[in-house]
């Protein structure tokens, strides 16, 4: 299962997420994308001190925030989430119906089986220019 996935089932937890500009944000979790793109809710985000690293930063309190995938370093989840339940992977796998067909013939952009372009074999085969 991706992981992805799995923070996707996690709606309703509250959670920690660090940024990869060092700012912490806490709240609770209302959807994840397939981006990891993540709303919250009932957030305190604490912002990184840039002039003292080992001083906090400033918290500002929000009703909701959208957080970027892209932008997030990692997810802190709290110890009382049940990992065995939520990694199970309920979807079944799709299966590939091209490859039920049986033959294959004629998907792609495939170029046959090197036969039938004459002398020169085509353009942009080989040496010079194919005329």
């Amino acid at each position: 299962m991706k992981l992805v996935r799995f923070l996707m089932k996690c709606a309703n937890e509250t959670v920690t997420i660090e940024l990869k500009n060092g700012t912490i944000v806490h709240g609770t979790i209302t959807s994840v994308s397939p981006q990891m793109n993540t709303a919250l809710r009932a957030v305190k985000m604490t912002t990184k001190n840039r002039s003292s690293p080992s001083a906090p930063g400033e918290t500002i309190s929000l009703d909701t925030i959208n957080i970027r995938g892209s932008t997030i370093r990692y997810f802190i989840l709290p110890d009382s989430l049940p990992l065995d339940t939520l990694l199970i992977d309920d979807q079944p796998k799709p299966k590939n119906k091209a490859r039920k067909e049986g033959d294959g013939a004629a998907r792609g952009r495939g170029r046959g089986m090197g036969r039938g372009r004459g002398r020169g074999g085509g353009r942009g085969r080989g040496r010079g220019r194919g005329f």
